[in-house]
């Protein structure tokens, strides 16, 4: 069993600066990584802010320049802001670090967290993260194009540039409950240096969702974001989510059996044959 200690950082009149919180993450990370720290995961909530991962791209910024950070985690543009669980996991894996699993250890927290609420959620295929499923959908359907419910005429099924910020409230990421279409309830985003894992997860459990419509999500255009409160029809508080979302990230990393990737060799060319 691996050893999971839970730090609360700040919540509601006390939510954590993002800045603040990354040189937090930085310090315990170097900690962890001397041994001088057991595994750690921060929880808290931030004041609003945007941020962006590695590989957003310029087109998937808000369009009237509200300020973006930069940080170094994987993925793409995302939100923070209050009424979301934001979770830093800080864990040392082996090497080679199998970083799949270990965000696949992170959704299977929140999956169970969600259904202990009665959200039923799931993971997409190729997309990061935690999802309740539009209609007529199942978890083993290859999602190659529109989640949930589709038209004919809906101008995202043939344009890899439909812009939803540009069109009306009817395609804004925070309707997607109401066209029944597959929508974020937590999203991922993550970074191992040294072996040693930072960034996360965040958890929407009642937050504002229409500041997600300023930007294009994690680069999904067919697709939005929802939360534990708007899915369950009833307000749903931080203070409600946070020991069920310990016990279940406890239960899940403490009891992981950890195991380095696996390397697959290519196999050895068969010696030259001599001929007679």
């Amino acid at each position: 069993m691996n050893e999971l200690r839970f730090v609360r950082l700040g919540f509601g009149a006390d939510s954590v600066d993002y800045q603040e919180a990354w040189d937090e993450q930085r310090r315990v990370h170097a900690a962890r990584f001397a041994d001088e720290a057991p595994d750690t995961c921060l929880l808290l909530e931030h004041p609003p802010v945007y941020t962006a991962g590695r590989r957003t791209a310029p087109e998937e910024r808000p369009l009237d320049g509200t300020p973006v950070v930069d940080v170094d985690r994987g993925g793409k543009i995302t939100w923070h802001g209050p009424g979301q669980l934001v979770g830093y996991p800080i864990q040392k894996l082996p090497r080679p670090v199998d970083v799949v699993a270990h965000l696949r250890r992170l959704e299977d927290a929140m999956i169970a967290v969600c259904a202990e609420f009665g959200v039923q959620t799931s993971r997409v295929e190729g997309r990061a993260g935690v999802w309740v499923l539009g209609d007529a959908k199942d978890t083993t359907e290859e999602r190659s194009g529109l989640g949930g419910l589709s038209l004919d005429f809906d101008p995202r099924v043939n344009d890899s540039e439909f812009d939803p910020r540009l069109n009306g409230p009817e395609y804004a990421p925070s309707n997607a409950g109401q066209r029944r279409e597959d929508r974020k309830i937590c999203a991922m985003g993550i970074r191992v240096a040294k072996g040693v894992t930072m960034h996360g997860f965040a958890l929407n459990v009642n937050p504002d969702t229409s500041n997600f419509d300023k930007i294009i999500p994690c680069g999904i255009r067919d697709a939005g974001v929802t939360s534990l409160s708007y899915e369950l029809g009833r307000e749903v508080t931080i203070d409600e989510v946070l020991p069920v979302a310990e016990r279940h990230l406890r239960d899940v990393l403490e009891n992981a059996a950890l195991a380095p990737r696996v390397i697959e060799k290519a196999p050895e060319p068969e010696p030259d044959k001599a001929t007679a």
